[in-house]
């Protein structure tokens, strides 16, 4: 086509109807098209010229310019747009390296090929920009739900039409055994949007807790309006789930607001995730009220927690056991999932079994290593005795207190766990001495004999050796690993060592030993940042 006054304003109107229908701003596709008549004007006036194409927003008129740049001498490199300053003096009264000398030349018209150029430079243009708006677009809407239809299945994958552009449902984020045809309405989470080569791509989801959590806020104006709040949620799509929330209006029940009247809105969840099964549960801040709840509808004994194991033991009764288990475990997976601690479960019978165990061993201890009869060590383990150093170092009169026992009894029993602890003492310290422990070690304040033992059966026979030690290599700790928690022990674990403990004697022996100064140590912890040595634990 020929740049004419008859089409002059057909540039205009074509540049608008095409941003109209793209959704983008129409100078992008103005620029588009003075780059495409700039590609053509090169193969008719030559590739190495420099022709800019400049299209009047009003009029539509192309005006066709040829630039040539003033460059140094020794930078001249193509003829047809550049100058040098001397050859630049025909044309400008005082040239200088960098200016620009404009000449207009005729427009050219366009032939078959040319035009064809013009087309796919426009064309790729467009493409760009429309991919541009749909990631500015949909990039801000990631964590919120969107309707679409269904447009084909790809592999499993289904390809969802969201309106201003295309969004995918992998077939690992599709709810069960889903199917769908192309032009059914899906509601679908969005996950994850990103900038690729091939154009931003929209992830979409219905297995995401995130899902459900949306779900129930479009259902529930308590959560819409932030009085009611989700604290967690867990998910096996399809099948179950439990739901964690708080009311922070005490005058609303935040059970009762998400089941709804005669459970309209849970139901309406329920409906959308294909009939999944939803436990809504009463959010606690203590985390042992919070287990009970989460393990519901089992019915829950006694919960024990450690903390630095990061663990929870529940005990519930014997024919609880498998409603708390669940079918295929997922009652208690869930619970877990929910409460982000790892749940051991066992029946009141089974603890029972190991109390009594318990209570057989410390009885055969004290029985051994005080030389008393079965029903005096008996007593001592009843009133909450563990181990030696309780009854040596504890306050004679919590002895005295034990029915049966007077002062001589008392007096007898703690100068015999003395003098055993001694005798333990002093075998562990040849022991020791034995496998190679300096003195340095020996006598470090906080490690008992039996501790530099330990130490030194692994290796550590020195201040400094124990100086270099993480605080997990002395209390142990957990790691994850492809997503399972996996238990370090740690040398100094047995001894009942916490991961504070181990910290603070690492930080001692290597202020001792002059590699960490005290007076900075104290200006780091002011400064509210952790000392050298802590937040070891993997």
């Amino acid at each position: 086509m020929a740049i004419t006054s008859a089409n002059q304003l057909e540039l205009l109107q074509t540049a608008e109807a095409v941003a109209r229908e793209k959704l983008i701003d129409p100078e992008l596709v103005v620029q588009a098209m003075e780059d495409s008549l700039a590609r053509a004007a090169k193969s008719r006036y030559g590739a190495d010229m420099d022709i800019r194409v400049h299209i009047d927003r009003k009029t539509g008129r192309a005006t066709f310019t040829r630039v040539r740049t003033v460059v140094a001498d020794d930078e001249l490199e193509n003829h047809h747009a550049q100058l040098t300053v001397e050859q630049a003096r025909a044309y400008l009264a005082d040239p200088k390296i960098g200016d620009e000398i404009r000449d207009e030349v005729p427009p050219v018209e366009l032939g078959r090929i040319a035009a064809q150029s013009a087309k796919q430079v426009i064309l790729q243009k467009v493409r760009e920009a429309e991919r541009d708006r749909q990631y500015e677009e949909f990039k801000d809407r990631v964590g919120t739900i969107i309707n679409g239809v269904v447009k084909r299945e790809e592999y499993g994958n289904i390809i969802v039409d969201i309106g201003r552009g295309e969004g995918i449902l992998r077939r690992n984020e599709k709810i069960g055994r889903e199917s769908y045809r192309p032009n059914d309405r899906i509601r679908c989470f969005i996950k994850d949007v990103r900038r690729e080569a091939r154009g931003p791509q929209v992830f979409l989801s219905r297995t995401a807790p995130e899902f459900m959590a949306a779900l129930f806020k479009m259902e529930v104006p308590e959560i819409y309006d932030g009085i009611i709040e989700i604290k967690a949620v867990a998910r096996d799509p399809g099948s179950r789930a439990k739901i964690a929330v708080i009311s922070y209006d005490s005058s609303i029940d935040p059970v009762g607001a998400c089941v709804g009247m005669r459970g309209s809105r849970v139901q309406a969840v329920v409906n959308e995730l294909q009939g999944e099964k939803i436990d809504i549960i009463p959010w606690n801040e203590d985390q042992a009220t919070f287990l009970v709840n989460a393990l519901q509808p089992a019915e829950v004994s006694k919960v024990v927690i450690d903390e630095d194991a990061g663990r929870i033991e529940v005990v519930v009764p014997d024919e609880q056991l498998s409603l708390a288990i669940g079918r295929r475990g997922q009652n208690v997976r869930l619970a877990s999932q929910l409460t982000g601690l790892d749940i051991d479960i066992m029946t009141e019978s089974d603890e029972s079994a190991r109390r009594q165990a318990e209570f057989a061993e410390r009885t055969k201890l004290f029985m051994d290593a005080l030389d008393v009869d079965e029903m005096m060590a008996q007593l001592l383990v009843a009133e909450g005795f563990a181990n030696l150093e309780e009854i040596a170092y504890v306050e004679i009169d919590e002895l005295l207190a034990i029915d049966g026992f007077d002062e001589d009894t008392a007096a007898e029993l703690q100068a015999r766990a003395r003098d055993r602890i001694d005798a333990i003492n002093a075998a562990a310290i040849a022991s020791a001495r034995e496998l190679g422990a300096d003195d340095s070690l020996l006598t470090f304040e906080g490690l008992t004999p039996q501790m530099v033992e330990a130490l030194a059966k692994d290796g550590i026979k020195t201040l400094e050796d124990f100086a270099t030690c993480a605080d997990w290599e002395l209390a142990g700790g957990w790691t994850t690993v492809n997503g399972q928690r996996v238990k370090d022990d740690g040398i100094l674990e047995p001894f009942d060592m916490s991961l504070e403990e181990a910290q603070t004697l690492i930080m001692t022996a290597r202020i001792q030993l002059g590699w960490v100064d005290p007076a900075e140590l104290e200006g780091a912890e002011d400064d509210g940042e952790p000392a050298e040595g802590e937040g070891d634990e993997a």
